[in-house]
């Protein structure tokens, strides 16, 4: 009897096996005179009545003479099972569970021994409200391998929505959990049913995605196993690709049939897609197949393909992606067409253009600009805007000087000069905008094509209660304009413009920084300059009077580098008329002494900002200086050029010794290492003038020979002449040395 642990226990029916003929036991019989047979070989269990124990005792001797257990060869209690799966708490549904699991890989539980299927409805039921990992985890182990041994009307209830359900929500818990989920997945993916109903199942395909991108051993391979298998599903593709795995979809695109494509790409058109995404899909390859669409499909296939090119084009990788593919001459054929079928393709292959000409390769194409220019009269108002802001893009590149010549060539300007009347605003910012960009490098032509109609127009945009977009590309043409044109001059000055620039100055210089209001103070700066110009002392006082000086020092902290750069030129085109302005001191016998305050120590005069235009009392030498301290140095010859004016033939010693005291010298050895050659020049030179002075010697030339021998010797040969007068005032070479 040692063979045998024994417990009581209600009984089950008596076993099938063993009585084939006999009717189904009744399921619940008395508790009483039962008992639980365990055998030591095998850890099986039986439920019997006592007349039946002898049975044991032969299956015991039959284990220990095979060293198998004959309860093994029986069949499985399954109502057994079904009680302990149903009763059962999380604990014992988990113990239960591996039991089921372990039966099913041996092949002995089926659908022969669960009649009437109920095992897997059960495990179903208790999965959905198991409390514990452990026991889903089980429970899904125990379905998995039922779903290998069981027919098909049993595998049709594993596939229903409400069993998928349930194993879905398993890919969001803990790994051994989510792990088991896929497992199950990947084994009832054989179903048809159920590779189209789990794309339907909430979240499903959303997880697998995040599972595949994500690093864990094995899971990662097997979620991407299924979507792979789940791909067979056009359905299931799209919402993949709404999860961001794009590569079924570019697969379909490639080599799916034409409706799919079509599918394909009218997902791409409406889809929401990051920067990032746009970028991935191009990366993966998904525009050749779509410019072929483009090229070579049919209508429907056309259409489809643009509407996701155009979603894919905003990004610049993808442009750069586009142009390489030579789309630009199929879509300008498309705009020049006038196939009535082919019309309502003409917004979209427009728009593609103005996304695409974002990318500087876009120059490589000479008679893109010319022609897109040639389509403007020809084309409706959303055509037009698209064609624009593409030409915009295209004359703005850094290295576009020669396509804004071609347009202008080919009479650009003459063409864009009505579009400034324009009732639709966006049209007339586009077209301000293309001008302004046209103007850059071409300001003598531009006076020519502007008449007096043309400048008050752009006055009266800037006076107006216009948007900052159209003030910005009015003022940023009138600062293009040449400013050795006297008569623009004089009709911008009967215009009023100046005091209308400074409202606006005053309105915009402390408003938060966008592209717009950079653009607006550059353009402001640049028209002060033509106010300020050497040869006009009367326009000079006129821009004083009115308040430009304070702008100007406004510009050189809040502006741009380009808005610094113009603001110190105006500054040091009104320090140039300080020494003929200059008044000489008072004399001695004046019985009231001149104001300490007024006198300027580099003027050796009475100075004020309005009186003599003096750089030193309107405060620009430390903004000045602190430009040339900064890590831009675009700014840095109009500054030196603004400073040089305080060390002009007469004043160079008080020039050098404000400059030291605002502790300029530092700033003026940092462009001499560090700036181009026209501010090394221009630095040197001040450098050499500071130098003569046995006090600056003293202090700074220790700090300043070490640069400026390497300078001798590494630097432009154009540099040592001035390099060697500086040595020779820090005694470190002789004056009549011939060494440079």
């Amino acid at each position: 009897m040692d063979e045998f642990e024994l417990t009581s226990s209600p009984a089950p029916p008596l076993p099938p096996a063993l009585f084939p003929h006999a009717r189904r036991a009744p399921t619940k019989l008395p508790p009483v005179h039962h008992l639980v047979a365990t055998c030591v070989q095998c850890s099986g269990r039986w439920h019997c009545r006592p007349l039946l124990f002898c049975f044991f005792l032969f299956f015991s001797a039959r284990c220990r003479r095979t060293g198998g257990c004959a309860m093994a060869s029986t069949a499985v209690d399954v109502e057994d099972l079904l009680v302990r799966v149903k009763n059962g708490d999380d604990a014992e549904l988990a113990a239960v569970a591996r039991e089921v699991a372990a039966l099913a890989e041996e092949g002995r539980l089926g659908d022969d021994d669960d009649d009437d299927g109920l095992l897997v409805p059960a495990l179903l039921v208790r999965l959905a409200a198991a409390g514990t990992a452990e026991a889903r985890v089980s429970v899904m182990a125990a379905l998995r391998r039922l779903a290998g041994c069981v027919g098909s009307e049993t595998k049709e209830r594993l596939a229903s929505i409400e069993a998928l359900s349930s194993i879905v929500r398993s890919l969001s818990r803990d790994v051994d959990e989510r792990t088991e989920a896929i497992a199950v997945l990947l084994d009832l993916s054989d179903i048809p049913q159920v590779r189209q109903r789990i794309g339907r199942i909430k979240g499903c395909i959303v997880m697998l995605v995040t599972l595949r991108n994500a690093h864990e051993s094995g899971t990662n391979d097997d979620a991407e196993k299924l979507l792979h298998i789940l791909s067979s599903n056009p359905q299931n593709v799209l919402l993949m690709a709404e999860a961001g795995y794009f590569r079924p979809l570019i697969h379909y695109l490639k080599q799916g049939s034409d409706m799919n494509k079509v599918l394909m790409a009218t997902a791409i058109s409406k889809m929401f897609l990051s920067e990032h995404m746009k970028s991935s899909l191009g990366e993966d390859g998904v525009i050749e197949p779509l410019v072929q669409m483009f090229k070579y499909g049919n209508l429907e296939a056309k259409h489809s393909a643009l509407g996701a090119i155009l979603n894919l084009s905003s990004s610049l990788q993808n442009a750069e992606l586009l142009i390489n593919s030579g789309i630009t001459g199929p879509l300008l054929q498309l705009l020049f067409s006038v196939t009535s079928a082919l019309m309502t393709l003409r917004e979209p292959a427009s728009a593609i253009l103005a996304a695409i000409a974002q990318s500087e390769r876009i120059l490589l194409y000479k008679d893109v600009a010319p022609q897109m220019l040639s389509l403007l009269n020809l084309s409706s108002p959303v055509i037009q805007l698209h064609l624009l802001r593409a030409l915009i893009s295209i004359s703005g590149h850094k290295n576009a000087k020669r396509a804004r010549s071609k347009i202008r060539q080919n009479g650009g300007l003459q063409l864009l000069l009505p579009f400034l009347t324009e009732k639709n605003v966006e049209i007339k910012i586009a077209a301000l905008n293309l001008t302004f960009h046209l103007s850059k490098d071409s300001s003598q032509e531009l006076a020519e094509q502007f008449r007096e109609t043309h400048l008050d127009i752009l006055v009266k945009i800037i006076s107006s209660p216009t948007s900052r977009d159209e003030k910005a590309a009015a003022v940023g043409i009138l600062s293009n304009l040449p400013v050795t044109d006297k008569k623009m001059t004089e009709i911008l000055t009967r215009a009023n413009l100046l005091p209308i620039l400074i409202s606006l100055f005053e309105a915009n210089v402390t408003a938060s920084v966008t592209p717009q209001r950079m653009q607006l103070l550059e353009g402001i700066a640049g028209v002060f300059i033509r106010f300020t110009v050497t040869w006009d002392k009367k326009l000079q006082s006129l821009a004083v009077g009115c308040g430009v000086v304070p702008c100007l020092i406004k510009l050189l902290t809040e502006g741009s580098v380009d808005a610094k750069s113009k603001a110190a030129t105006s500054l040091a085109q009104l320090s140039q008329s300080t020494m003929a302005l200059r008044k000489s001191k008072s004399p001695r016998w004046l019985c009231v002494p001149p104001s300490a305050e007024s006198y300027c120590i580099v003027h050796s005069c009475q100075c004020t900002v309005k009186g003599t235009f003096c750089l030193v009392k309107a405060g620009a030498v430390n903004p000045l200086l602190r430009i040339l301290e900064g890590e831009e140095r675009e700014a840095d010859v109009a500054v030196l050029e603004a400073l040089a004016t305080l060390m002009q033939d007469e004043i160079w010693e008080n020039g050098s010794r404000v400059i030291e005291k605002a502790s300029g010298i530092h700033a003026l050895l940092r462009v001499a290492e560090a700036g181009d050659l026209s501010s090394q020049d221009k630095a040197i030179w001040m450098l050499e003038r500071i130098f003569r002075l046995e006090s600056h010697r003293e202090r700074y030339g220790e700090i300043a020979q070490a640069l400026l021998i390497d300078l001798a010797q590494k630097g432009d040969p154009s540099l040592k002449p001035m390099i060697g007068k500086i040595l020779a005032h820090l005694e470190l070479l002789q004056t009549q040395s011939s060494y440079f």
